[in-house]
C-alpha cells in the first residue's frame, strides 16, 4: 500500500508535516488531501487555503492548490475564486501511475 510510504510525513492526527521530495512520494500526499476535499462542494480560494492549511502544517496552500488543480483532483473557475473536486479522481495507483 502506498499510502504507508506517508507514514513519516504524517503527524499523529493525520496532518501533512512536509510534501515528501520523491516524486511518487508527493503524488500519494497530493491523492491524500484529496480524500479532505467535500465532493460536491465549491470552494472559495480562502475556503480551499484553510481546508489545505489545516492539513498540511507547513502551510504552502499556493503549491497544494496549483498541484491539485495540475493533476486534475481539483477543478476551478477561469478567475480561480472558485474551487472544487473532480468528480472522477482514480484510485491511488492509477492516479500515481497516470502522473509518474
Amino acid at each position: 500500500e502506498m499510502l504507508k510510504d506517508l507514514r513519516p510525513f504524517l503527524d499523529e492526527a493525520g496532518c501533512l508535516t512536509a510534501l515528501p521530495a520523491k516524486h511518487r512520494k508527493a503524488l500519494a500526499a497530493l491523492w491524500y488531501l484529496a480524500g479532505k476535499i467535500e465532493p460536491e462542494r465549491q470552494y472559495t480560494e480562502p475556503e480551499i487555503n484553510d481546508l489545505l492549511d489545516e492539513w498540511a502544517l507547513f502551510r504552502d496552500h499556493a503549491t497544494l492548490r496549483r498541484e491539485l488543480y495540475n493533476k486534475h483532483i481539483l477543478n476551478r473557475t477561469a478567475d480561480c475564486r472558485l474551487y472544487w473536486k473532480e468528480a472522477e479522481i482514480p484510485p491511488l495507483a492509477e492516479f500515481v501511475a497516470r502522473n509518474i
